[in-house]
């Protein structure tokens, strides 16, 4: 039997019918995506994640009952490795403080082409953060340092400092894995491909001095 990589499971959320429709049809084509439910309200939404554990749900923020904000919340508490990504036909300026509350990992506008929800899907399902490109303006704008935690300004400053992962390790008494795992999510959050360019994002945005 050959071993085959397991699907990327997917739970969409949207009280539009023609708006689930069209992103399950989108995934379709997506071979390593399979999709194990939709629910049309919040509160279904958290049923199903409970049940069925899907790697990755595609939340709408605007749903009548139940919130995505709400149903992130709960999902989150109630499926612990589930990942939400919330989905939205507008940029909100406060989507990104009221997502990362609630726990999601993701954020993406409707009208995203098919290749950046894939994208998306894939990078929520290896435990990183995505924010669709189209929304990073809006919903950053001069705010870049909403994205990092107080933690990962402190070791991007360490960085932009000139330490090494193992300096700065031994300056926060964590692990050096502890500091990779908090640069993946530093150099996914700032779109940075290396820690130099975010290291220069940072410095840019006066997110670090």
């Amino acid at each position: 039997m050959s071993a085959q990589k397991q699907p990327i499971t997917c739970l969409i959320a949207d009280d539009h019918e023609v708006v689930r429709e069209g992103l399950r049809l989108a995934l379709s084509r997506a071979p390593h995506i399979r999709v194990v439910g939709e629910a049309s309200d919040g509160e279904a939404a958290v049923v199903l994640a409970e049940r069925r554990r899907p790697n990755v749900v595609i939340m709408d923020v605007r749903m009548n009952g139940m919130d995505g904000f709400a149903a992130t919340s709960k999902i989150r508490r109630a499926a612990p490795d589930t990942a939400v990504m919330l989905f939205t036909a507008h940029a909100e300026r406060n989507m990104m403080t009221r997502g990362r509350e609630a726990g999601a990992k993701g954020y993406m506008l409707k009208e995203a082409p098919h290749t950046t929800i894939v994208r998306a899907i894939d990078r929520l399902a290896r435990g990183e953060d995505f924010v669709d490109p189209a929304l990073a303006p809006a919903l950053v704008g001069g705010e870049r340092d909403g994205l990092l935690t107080a933690r990962e300004r402190e070791i991007l400053q360490l960085l932009a400092d000139g330490m090494s992962n193992a300096d700065v390790a031994k300056k926060l008494f964590i692990s050096q894995e502890t500091v990779k795992s908090h640069v993946r999510h530093i150099l996914a959050k700032l779109e940075a491909d290396t820690r130099t360019q975010a290291v220069a994002i940072a410095l840019r945005e006066s997110i670090i001095t």
